[in-house]
């Protein structure tokens, strides 16, 4: 498959050779991660590749959700919580508002599934126009954006960006972002307008790559061929399954010595299959003139399904392992312990480890696309060096309750007690970061009136001598009962 050459009025010939370059690797592509899409929606059907087996059942659009459970479920333990700076006031560089005005935490999620789906997804700066927020993140997939990697920057070169197709699915709408050059095209009554922005921030562009590594720096997705496989393989089990409830399930009956005439109806019409399965036969006449005056039935039992039931129970097993997950996770009963001594899930574990290692290697695509959304924000031409210590906070992908993490928390406090006094403390134990501002806020309030009060109290030993009697002078016992008395 290859997309139609775009010529681009009022642009460079180099510049119009690389578009075509990369909408040619995009349709190249396209294929396969159309594929992973399918079966992620659950629109991948099993394709009849035995003669065994009726044709109707492969027309029921009978499939899995295995290869969205293996993506669904590592997302959901992948969150990012949002950013930190140890050097500086992070909340006066405007992030709560980059934040709430991209929705980024939800589009932050929808990058990562996309990015564990086919192996890559894109992060995207720009400028917001009209009533736009003025920093903007956008999140592209491998089905409409790709670009060049440069091994020895570990940047993006450039990326395409298909922002919309006409009816026959070609593009009628796309960006281009090149090194300090922005090019933004449309096309409409078949010519196409050009809008060319320069800008300081070279490529505003990061990939988010999952499992990066030499020779595949765009990654692998999530659903891998053998994912892939044993899903067709389990759907095909099932298809057999169903079948087998309609078919094998149903005693198997041999009649000896009894004509046709027993599966027609009144007029002469043959019966329908299943009027003859579900009816049953209560009676067969005796016909005295043919050669076996009495019918004879002999029954064989009916198949279990057991053995089909176990060749699914193996498919979600060797699935759960590819892409470690428990496999109660598939719906399939675990039949071996798999935990271990102190009580962990081996399979969970493993998924946790997953976790950790997908976001080590998105956090610098996510980080230097804040840093660079704030700094449009706060209407810089590049970011400042003192901004490279801010970086990304992930939430624990292993869960834990309030109590049990409290509890390590206080543990850890135990060993160094000057951290219970600071933020990172209360996260240890167990406070999100409301109640975090909620207790800093009131210790600060707490200080201040405690040191109010050491100031009123300095205060009144100053005066205090001032009233005294005078050195050496004698009070009357008059004056003392007088005072007690009062």
């Amino acid at each position: 498959m290859t997309e139609r050459k775009i010529y681009l009025p009022d642009v460079e010939d180099d510049e119009n050779d690389l578009l075509n370059h990369l909408l040619d690797e995009l349709a190249r592509k396209s294929p396969r991660n159309r594929l992973r899409a399918t079966y992620y929606d659950g629109k991948r059907m099993a394709r009849q590749i035995t003669s065994v087996i009726p044709p109707t059942y492969y027309r029921l659009g009978i499939t899995l959700g295995w290869t969205a459970k293996a993506v669904d479920d590592l997302a959901r333990i992948c969150n990012l919580d949002g950013f930190v700076w140890p050097d500086g006031d992070l909340d006066s560089l405007g992030v709560k508002e980059v934040w709430e005005d991209n929705f980024f935490g939800a589009e932050m999620n929808s990058a990562a599934v996309s990015s564990l789906i086919h192996g890559v997804s894109f992060l995207v700066n720009t400028d917001g126009v009209g009533n736009e927020p003025g920093s903007l993140i956008h999140v592209k997939d491998a089905l409409s954006a790709t670009g060049d990697w440069n091994r020895r920057r570990r940047r993006l070169d450039n990326l395409l960006s298909i922002t919309d197709r006409d009816a026959e699915g070609h593009p009628s709408s796309l960006a281009l972002y090149l090194d300090g050059k922005t090019i933004t095209a449309e096309r409409d009554a078949g010519k196409w307008s050009v809008d060319l922005q320069e800008h300081s921030w070279g490529v505003p562009a990061e990939a988010l790559v999952y499992k990066y590594r030499v020779g595949r720096e765009f990654g692998s997705s999530r659903i891998s061929r053998p994912l892939m496989s044993l899903q067709d393989l389990a759907v095909r089990s099932v298809i057999r399954l169903e079948g087998h409830a309609d078919v094998y399930s149903f005693p198997e009956l041999w009649m000896l010595g009894a004509d046709e005439s027993i599966f027609k109806n009144a007029d002469g019409s043959q019966k329908a299959s299943w009027q003859v399965m579900l009816g049953r036969i209560k009676g067969i006449p005796d016909d005295d003139e043919a050669d076996n005056p009495r019918a004879q039935v002999q029954q064989f039992a009916a198949q279990s399904p057991a053995p089909g039931i176990d060749m699914l129970k193996q498919w979600a097993n060797l699935f759960a392992g590819e892409a470690h997950l428990p496999v109660t996770a598939l719906g399939v009963q675990a039949e071996t312990n798999t935990t271990t001594i102190d009580g962990s899930d081996n399979a969970k574990d493993r998924l946790v480890a997953e976790a950790e290692g997908a976001t080590d290697d998105w956090s610098p695509a996510v980080r230097r696309t804040m840093m660079r959304a704030l700094a449009i924000a706060n209407e810089l031409d590049e970011v400042p060096d003192e901004w490279r210590t801010l970086t990304t906070k992930w939430r624990n992908p292993r869960y834990m309750s309030r109590a049990a993490q409290a509890d390590a928390g206080s543990k850890q406090l135990g060993t160094v007690p000057w951290l219970a006094e600071t933020e990172v403390g209360l996260e240890l134990l167990g406070l999100d970061e409301v109640q975090i501002k909620r207790a800093m806020a009131e210790k600060r309030r707490s200080g201040v009136s405690q040191l109010a009060s050491a100031l009123v109290a300095q205060r009144a030993q100053q005066v205090a001598p001032a009233t005294a009697p005078p050195q050496g002078e004698v009070v009357a016992p008059e004056a003392v009962n007088d005072d007690v008395a009062e």
